[in-house]
């Protein structure tokens, strides 16, 4: 078998991998004769057998570049617009009269997503040309918006393909993507699109803002992982997470156009397989900063996340900037003051000094006790990183003393740093806390601080909610917040991982720093929750009892243009001391974000095994990120992945032998496996890795020395 022939065999498992039919005489027509007398080796049709596409098979020996000039002149005698390169391992692609360049697509197009492509292109006018809803986006003085969907829609018109835009938190992000996606469907650029979130709560969000805004395009959120897209709805709205675990259920060509919201790091870095593999325009919404000035106490995690932002979407700037100074100066956006505490420990550089005798030593746990108990043998205080407050151990008096303040200073007042009497706003209050216990610690002293402010003992005047990992997250989450946006009770939140990113509450006017992270891109996150304007709201305050004010160099003054900028930590004269600390890690991680699902009521629920579920198929996407493999291999680990998150509930590990168990064994089984990795052992080695990424430790152990053996054959 030739080179040629050989990639022929693949190329037509391609085709049924993209669920064309090669034997129904009419889609798919193999070296199909043209006018000037060549052949094309692959023509693809409609059900009604009008030509949509030619495939140009070449061999693994010669580049696929090589065969450009021919596919063009292929299409060109077939009267089709679509162009396909492939050797059974890749594919390029190209729309010949809006593309000057052919461009890598992980996945040969569906019959259906060619069909609907072909008939939108047809019918496509100028974006430029269809006026913007006003009553979307806008209005108001918000030009901002209006700018932004100009810009976005103009780089799309001149053919690219990726754009990354920076606004502000409350500013009008959803609002411009809503007014942007209608211009577009106007103008049928897209007729399928796709809106990423990063967690539920934002994903139900988006879905009530485009039902407002959007209401004549159909519109849905996928609920949770195993459920499939819509094929007739126009816009999908999908967490990260369900992305993840489903994206390879469907061809590189199912949505023209994504809009991935605040998903950041691991979405452009290790995940970005998911983005990857759809063919469609990606434009990225971001709050937070996408440009970095030389800071060298900027935080690793947070560098790498700028990096592989920037890098993902090809710029060295966004595409289009509105920052907080620019929409505080417009009216958009309120300012901020900030009281540094009088009882806090604020030492964001060298840590603060505890004493034995302030720790809660009943609540620590063994490992915990015992290395408190070494440092306090060596001297009483002991220095600690503000990152351990907390999550290590907890001073019970700080909490109190905490909230004390708290209740004395919004009575009385303080002094600001400019000499001005200041007097922080009675209203909604966002408490960040570090863990649950933390979160209800606080949650039971703030309500107990503000009793004579309760309508009836029974009401809370603080509540907390929690998104963690899975046993500790807040069910009820949802109605929780839910409550807090609508209803006067309760008037302050305390949150875990829940509010820090993307919560849209405009009547918030004070927010408590209990929490400590050295990751600006989260602290901007969080700040970013107190800016919205709301009727009587001239400001807000941030009440810093952690010190993270100072370790981020905030002066009350919004960086300009959201550019990260981390001034140096003003150094401590003191002596060196030792630093208890612990390894956190601040940037939000989606695997971790929220497992509390939400059906299609809206009603919160917790699905421990589909929670095990999700964290399985992204750890399998981790681990695949790192690694390269071919197109078979590929085909057969997707169906290890599919089998992993079925039996989620069951699994510690993937063995061998489930190969020759359906319905893997209706793919070949373990020796079609073996034959796909070459032999054997690196089919051993790569099940090897892909168990410990997946499942850990236990993996190692578990794993079977005899690859072919069930557990019907053992004994």
């Amino acid at each position: 078998m030739t080179n040629e022939a050989f990639a022929r065999v693949k190329i037509d498992q391609l085709l049924r991998d993209a669920d064309w039919h090669l034997t129904d005489g009419l889609s798919v027509r193999y070296e199909y004769p043209l006018s000037d007398g060549g052949k094309a080796d692959y023509a693809l049709f409609d059900r009604q057998g009008r030509a949509l596409a030619v495939l140009e098979a070449k061999s693994t020996s010669v580049t696929l570049s090589a065969g450009e000039t021919q596919g063009r002149r292929y299409a060109d005698q077939l009267g089709v617009p679509f162009i396909f390169l492939s050797n059974g391992e890749e594919i390029w692609f190209c729309d010949k009269d809006h593309d000057a360049h052919f461009r890598q697509v992980e996945t040969l197009f569906s019959q259906d997503d060619i069909i609907r492509r072909q008939a939108a292109r047809l019918i496509r006018r100028n974006p430029l040309d269809i006026p913007i809803d006003t009553r979307i986006a806008g209005s108001d003085g918000r030009l901002h918006q209006s700018a932004c969907i100009e810009t976005l829609s103009r780089e799309i018109f001149n053919g690219r393909r990726k754009m990354l835009v920076e606004m502000a938190t409350g500013t009008g992000k959803t609002r411009t993507a809503a007014a942007l996606l209608k211009r577009l469907f106007e103008a049928n650029w897209v007729t399928r699109a796709l809106f990423v979130v990063d967690r539920n709560a934002l994903a139900i969000q988006a879905e009530d803002a485009f039902a407002e805004h959007l209401p004549h395009l159909p519109c849905y959120r996928v609920p949770r992982t195993g459920r499939r897209f819509q094929d007739e709805k126009r816009v999908t709205i999908v967490t990260l997470q369900t992305l993840v675990n489903e994206y390879e259920n469907y061809s590189s060509g199912y949505f023209d156009l994504i809009i991935i919201d605040e998903c950041h790091r691991s979405i452009y870095g290790q995940w970005r397989r998911a983005l990857d593999h759809f063919d469609g325009i990606k434009i990225g919404l971001t709050a937070t900063p996408c440009v970095m000035q030389d800071a060298p106490d900027l935080d690793e995690d947070d560098r790498a996340a700028i990096r592989d932002s920037l890098r993902f979407f090809e710029l060295s700037r966004p595409t289009y900037s509105y920052g907080m100074s620019e929409a505080i100066a417009d009216g958009h956006l309120v300012p901020y003051e900030i009281y540094r505490a009088m009882t806090t420990r604020t030492a964001a550089t060298d840590g603060f000094p505890v004493s034995r005798n302030e720790i809660d030593w009943e609540a620590l746990d063994p490992t915990s006790r015992t290395e408190l108990e070494g440092l306090f043998a060596e001297r009483d205080p002991i220095i600690v990183d503000p990152t351990a407050l907390e999550r290590r151990f907890t001073i019970p008096e700080r909490n109190r003393a905490m909230v004390r303040e708290f209740r004395q200073v919004l009575e009385n007042g303080y002094t600001g740093p400019n000499g001005v009497r200041r007097a922080p706003d009675w209203g909604k209050t966002i408490v960040f806390a570090v863990t649950k216990r933390h979160a209800e610690t606080l949650a039971r002293m703030f309500d107990q601080e503000f009793a004579d402010k309760k309508p009836t003992p029974s009401m809370r005047y603080a509540d907390f909610v929690v998104s963690g990992l899975g046993p500790d997250d807040s069910v009820d989450g949802p109605s929780k917040i839910k409550r807090f946006k609508k209803e006067e009770f309760p008037q302050i939140l305390v949150s875990v991982n829940m509010l820090d990113t993307g919560f849209d509450c405009p009547e918030v006017r004070n927010l408590v720093m209990a929490r400590f992270t050295h990751s600006s891109i989260l602290y901007q996150q969080m700040r970013g929750r107190g800016t919205r304007v709301s009727p009587g709201k001239s400001r807000f305050t941030m009440w810093d009892f952690s010190g993270v004010t100072l370790r981020h160099g905030d002066d009350e003054a919004p960086g300009e243009g959201g550019v990260v900028i981390v001034r140096p930590a003003a150094r401590s004269k003191s002596t060196p001391r030792r630093m208890l600390t612990l390894d956190v890690h601040d940037e939000i991680d989606p695997t971790t974000r929220e497992w509390v699902t939400v059906d299609e009521a809206g009603h919160a629920f917790m699905d421990v095994d589909e929670a095990r579920a999700e964290a399985y198929g992204a750890a399998f996407e981790t681990w695949l990120s790192s690694r390269t493999f071919n197109s078979d291999q590929l085909r057969v680990l997707h169906l290890v992945k599919e089998q992993i998150k079925v039996n989620a509930a069951q699994l510690t590990l993937f063995e061998s032998w489930r190969f020759d168990s359906p319905p893997l064994s209706l793919n070949g089984g373990f020796e079609r496996a073996r034959a796909v990795f070459g032999n054997e052992a690196e089919l051993e080695r790569v099940l090897t890795s892909m168990n410990e990424a997946v499942f850990g430790d236990a993996s190692q152990s578990a794993f079977p020395n005899n690859p072919t053996q069930s557990p019907e054959d053992e004994g």
